[in-house]
């Protein structure tokens, strides 16, 4: 017997039902037959639903299974099972698999996360994966120098990981933090070695150029920064004690006609029309809209329930969900996901789409939702009056997030009125000069 893709000699003593003579022949056979749309022979099945090692038989017939429920695709299957042939072959049954060896093992055209997801089931698979915040603190804390990277690195991790008096932070805020810190710290490294050196004099000559946002953000991570640092004895006294920020003006003018055109103009799809229809009537966040699943629509009764804040269902947003489930549900009928977006990929699971979906179908395009929420918001303080009460109650806001609305509302209309009154006093100034 020969292989079929190669032909060379199988070895004695093989299966009878072994067509190939090692994995990457079985790989490559399958890609080229999917790339030239061929399907398999008739009657044909994956040689690991046969196999001879009891835990590739199980999990293979466990990736039918899971195909079936989830929707996938004949050829995805079948990439799934040569998967799993790569990877629990010539493995001990009940012997577990690291998930670095599933990414690594497993040939190129089969996909790594379906395998992972076949063996999780199985309770097979074993997560060894460091996670990649843990790594980027690593790699940028040892660019830092020597007297600085390991106060850095240990502030970073009780960041993320919190402690008895403090949350995890986010990774935004650890990058944010670091980013602020990092050139403050190379700046002084020249001169200094350690952070017990630092003084109060140096942080006001570092922080004397930066301005706004900027220097308040500075501000903050040096607070916590030296503030880790005291607490675990690594300085003597704390350089950031009598540090003040100051108030930063909060401004956001009414989004103009020739903006609203713009979005228009992009906002094409029933999935971009979806996205920016929530965020102009209902003043949704990126997050909750990417979370949003269909347990949280009731269409009869007009109802949504944004972020567990439930509201009455406006009439865009309403026909632009219509549209949206026509396509999805003739796109993706057999999907699991309870989703309300989703894309080829999530389709096939119950996550939500990832924050670069709508980076790439609005953000990269020039349609900023903030900017969008933002203008909903201030109509509705325009129209209705500047009270934080109501449109924290309408939007689900903060009090404090309220309140600045309404204090930027009332700027504005204070501004008209003063220009109203300022064009009636010239106009009135005309007249009596006309009258001389």
């Amino acid at each position: 017997m020969n292989c079929v893709h190669c032909g060379k000699l199988l070895p004695e003593g093989s299966r009878r039902d072994r067509a190939y003579c090692d994995n990457k022949c079985r790989g490559l056979a399958s890609y080229y037959r999917r790339k030239a749309g061929v399907p398999p022979p008739p009657r044909w099945q994956h040689p690991a639903l046969n196999s001879d090692n009891p835990a590739l038989r199980s999990a293979s017939a466990h990736a039918e299974l899971l195909g079936e429920a989830n929707g996938w695709s004949p050829s995805l299957v079948r990439c799934a099972m040569d998967g799993l042939t790569a990877v629990l072959e010539h493995r001990p049954p009940g012997k577990p698999v690291k998930l670095t060896e599933t990414r690594t093992r497993i040939p190129r055209h089969a996909s790594s996360f379906r395998v992972a997801e076949v063996l999780a089931d199985l309770d097979l698979r074993e997560d060894d994966s460091a996670s990649s915040i843990r790594s980027w603190i690593d790699d940028r804390t040892g660019e830092l120098p020597a007297g600085f990277a390991g106060d850095v690195r240990a502030w970073l991790l009780v960041l993320l990981d919190g402690d008895r008096r403090a949350k995890p932070r986010s990774r935004t805020c650890l990058y944010v933090y670091f980013g602020c810190v990092r050139p403050l710290l190379e700046n002084w490294a020249t001169t200094r070695d350690h952070l017990r050196e630092i003084t109060a004099a140096d942080v006001t000559a570092a922080l004397s150029p930066l301005h706004g946002w900027q220097r308040r953000n500075a501000i903050a991570a040096l607070r916590s920064l030296f503030r880790f640092a005291k607490k675990r004895g690594l300085i003597f006294a704390n350089p950031t004690t009598r540090l003040r920020t100051e108030d930063i003006p909060r401004s956001l003018l009414p989004m103009t006609d020739d903006e609203v055109l713009a979005v228009q103009r992009i906002a094409v799809t029933p999935a971009q029309r979806l996205i920016v229809a929530l965020a102009a009537v209902h003043a949704a966040r990126a997050t909750a809209i990417r979370r949003l699943t269909l347990d949280d629509l009731d269409l009869p009764n007009r109802r949504i329930t944004i972020a567990g804040h439930g509201q009455r269902l406006g009439e865009l947003p309403h026909q632009t969900l219509l549209a949206w489930l026509d396509q999805r549900r003739a796109t993706w009928p057999k999907t699991p996901n309870r989703h309300v977006l989703i894309n080829a990929k999530t389709a096939l699971g119950t996550g939500p789409v990832s924050p670069e979906y709508l980076k790439r179908h609005l953000l990269h395009q020039g349609v900023y939702l903030e900017r969008i929420r933002g203008d909903r918001v201030l109509h509705e303080a325009l129209t209705a009056g500047t009270d934080p009460l109501h449109l924290a109650l309408i939007f689900n806001l903060s009090h404090t997030a309220a309140s600045r609305y309404a204090a930027i509302a009332q700027n504005l209309l204070d501004d008209q009125i003063e220009q109203t009154a300022e064009m009636r006093s010239e106009g009135r100034t005309g007249a009596l000069d006309g009258c001389q």
